[in-house]
């Protein structure tokens, strides 16, 4: 393949077969570092709606900076990786404090806010001040990886100098944003994870295609055991309220209100108990189905119990009394908020 034809080549398939109309694709830097960071892992699908109303109710850098944590993460909750939400908004105090609210236009300084890696930086800079950087996230390693037939495990070091070098070999002098939309597109809709190679600009020159490996390229990640863990988690409730906490621990869900949670109940002596601790004067409970949640690197058995208490106890910061029908101003995870709906749903 000649490389000063790929961007060429790439650039005039995104013009016509490319996504063209993502309510990101604007040159506003904040537009662009909200979307970039809620695209981490997560698919566009998903993004559209949360992020439609996170700029909603966080219009400028200035709103995020000023909002509490507390309506960050309520909005945030259901979209998962909580620790984005948690960057984003401390970079924002950041580029309020330390740049007056102007977004630096470098990737290095991107580089050293919260949350913000190489890949992510690049991207907002080239759509958002046309900066001649290369991004390199999922898509675009797997893309690479068959188009110049890689074969080492992305992950690892060698193959990671090689991804990047390539990546920027192939940046074109003009139309920065087309190109880095290109390689983003062509890699999420056609290079996918089962690619579609006779709709690829680069079916004929794809070397792992050539040698019949464009289905096993790249290799794939070599996973470990994934470990188990098991918690009980009590919904307290109360007509049509229930009981949260804050989680101050560290962890995926740290800053999030939840149903309390600990380790294997296994008697209503043991959830009285507990009850007493808040105030609560527990009338009877009853188990739910169990909930199976995976995170990146565990898997987590959850054994909810419902538990109707005789009265309300007091709330302060930490500890919450939430109606069912305004849960959604509390950023719960989406595990425990599907609890939560399939109790009071039933």
């Amino acid at each position: 393949m000649l490389l000063k034809d790929f961007a060429c080549t790439l650039i005039k398939w995104q013009k016509q077969h490319g996504r063209n109309d993502l309510p990101w694709q604007v040159p506003d830097p904040y537009a662009r570092w909200i979307s970039e960071v809620m695209l981490q892992q997560t698919q566009v699908a998903t993004v559209k709606s949360y992020y439609r109303s996170f700029l909603s109710r966080f219009p400028t850098v200035k709103a995020l900076a000023e909002a509490s944590e507390d309506e960050v993460m309520a909005l945030w909750a259901g979209l998962g990786y909580y620790s984005r939400a948690r960057n984003l908004h401390r970079a924002a105090k950041e580029i309020v404090q330390k740049y007056q609210g102007v977004f630096p236009q470098s990737r290095h300084e991107w580089e050293s806010l919260p949350g913000i890696g190489r890949s992510t930086a690049a991207a907002i800079v080239a759509f958002s001040f046309g900066a001649k950087e290369t991004i390199l996230d999922g898509n675009v390693k797997r893309l690479l990886a068959r188009l110049f037939a890689i074969e080492q495990p992305l992950e690892s070091a060698a193959a990671q100098k090689k991804l990047w070098a390539l990546a920027e070999s192939l940046l074109p002098d003009e139309q920065l944003d087309r190109y880095i939309q290109g390689l983003m597109d062509l890699g999420a809709t056609v290079c996918a994870r089962s690619p579609s190679c006779l709709l690829c600009p680069f079916c004929d020159a794809c070397k792992a295609r050539q040698l019949g490996l464009e289905s096993k390229l790249p290799l794939p990640k070599v996973r470990k055991e994934r470990p188990q863990k098991e918690a009980t988690v009590l919904l307290f409730w109360y007509e049509d309220e229930f009981f949260v906490v804050r989680r101050r621990q560290k962890g995926v869900w740290q800053g999030l209100f939840s149903l309390p949670e600990f380790g294997l109940l296994s008697d209503e002596e043991q959830v009285t108990e507990i009850g007493k601790r808040w105030g609560l004067a527990v009338q009877n409970c009853r188990p739910m189905e169990t909930v199976v949640h995976d995170f990146s690197h565990y898997r987590l058995l959850i054994y909810p119990l419902a538990v109707k208490v005789k009265a309300k106890c007091a709330e302060d910061s930490d500890r919450l009394w939430v109606s069912y029908p305004n849960m959604q101003t509390v950023g719960l995870p989406a595990p425990i908020a599907g609890i939560v709906r399939a109790f009071f749903q039933s």
